[in-house]
């Protein structure tokens, strides 16, 4: 359907009520649900509502909406807005997304908005049709990312679980779920005796632009690219120059790294020539199957915080590493399992890349669909 009606300026409180939140600890257990500025919090017996509002915050997390569906119960610090009668609660919500919340911030401590603040806001608004229109694509794109963001969350499940069947546990010599054809008792060993763990190294300072030259073929390896690429590096945006190269440990082979600093005990497998940051160790001359010990250390990474004290880092080092024992099946039992595990890998990033992609298709709509 197309509309042509030119969308009005108005203020907010021409669109919609503001209403007031309260203390809930007076009522009982029940059914309805209490939100607050983070979201859900617990359910009572009572409701304010009986009608779908937005929430926003009045104190503490301002600038995220909430849509609320009746019936349901607020806090003190978080206002439900309901529609007036030339307007669709739906799309207040998605205006809400908008608009620039901290813009309006009232106090000098924690953030605030106040209810003349908020209804003297002016938006355009188009008519309450074309609102419901724009309302439904709006959900529907909803509703399509929580799919993904479940699929998401329960591949990622499944994933924990089968490394946690096709590893042995502490001080056992097989795993509770193998393959075919497989029998034979895994081999303890220790990580020093299957690689030379080494730590890698950097130029210093490492601000001086003299280390890096965007037209060298060889990457720089840092900390932020681990979580960017979730493990798996095939390219990097900062280049070392030949004389930063002679400062680190260049690697031209894929390698398979441990992170020490930041994102600790986080393995990940380098596939381009690159020269190693400090923060992380690698694994040289590898006696094993890379991607079957990538997967080992992915299940293993919990684990390391046994060396960080309660309430602080991790402190890992290369000797840490090399003295920690490992159960080993043969070569072939290896490639097996790393096969699966990676193609669970891909399943899941392909996932993950459609969320991102979903989630820069409602971006962009909000951003062109509104004035």
């Amino acid at each position: 359907m197309i509309f042509y009606d030119i969308w009005e300026r108005k203020e907010l409180n021409n669109i919609l009520k503001i209403n007031s939140g309260r203390d809930y600890k007076q009522l009982n257990s029940g059914n309805i649900p209490v939100y607050g500025t983070g979201g859900y919090m617990l359910s009572v017996n009572d409701k304010l509502s009986d009608t779908d509002a937005v929430g926003i915050g009045r104190k503490g997390t301002i600038d995220k909406p909430l849509y609320l569906k009746a019936p349901f119960w607020t806090v003190d610090t978080l206002f439900y807005c309901t529609s007036k009668e030339n307007s669709d609660v739906k799309f207040i919500y998605l205006l809400f997304q908008i608009i620039n919340w901290k813009r309006y911030d009232e106090s000098t401590g924690v953030p605030s908005l106040s209810k003349n603040t908020i209804s003297s806001i002016k938006t355009y608004v188009p008519k309450v049709k074309e609102q419901d229109h724009i309302s439904k694509l709006f959900f529907s794109l909803d509703n399509t990312l929580q799919l993904h963001e479940r699929k998401c969350e329960e591949l990622a499940l499944i994933k924990k679980a089968l490394l946690q069947k096709l590893f042995p546990k502490k001080d056992e010599f097989k795993p509770e779920v193998r393959y075919k054809n497989f029998s034979d008792t895994w081999e303890q060993r220790k990580l020093g005796d299957l690689a030379e763990i080494v730590r890698g190294a950097s130029p210093r300072p490492i601000s001086d632009p003299k280390w890096f030259d965007d037209n060298s073929d060889i990457g720089w390896l840092r900390i932020s690219d681990v979580t960017n690429q979730n493990g798996r590096i095939y390219y990097l945006e900062q280049h070392i120059s030949k004389l930063g190269q002679e400062k680190t440990r260049v690697i031209t082979e894929p390698h398979l790294l441990l992170s020490i600093a930041a994102t600790v005990g986080k393995p990940l497998i380098n596939y381009i020539k690159t020269g190693v940051h400090d923060g992380f160790l690698i694994f040289l001359n590898p006696k094993f199957d890379l991607e079957y010990m990538y997967q080992w250390l992915e299940m293993f990474r919990p684990k390391w915080n046994k060396y960080g004290q309660p309430g602080s880092q991790v402190n890992l080092n290369s000797n840490l590493v090399r003295k920690q024992k490992i159960a080993l099946p043969s070569r072939e039992e290896q490639q097996r399992i790393s096969s699966f595990l990676k193609q669970l890998d891909s399943l899941i990033a392909l996932h993950q890349r459609k969320l991102e992609r979903l989630k820069q298709l409602k971006k962009f709509l909000l951003q062109n669909m509104f004035i």
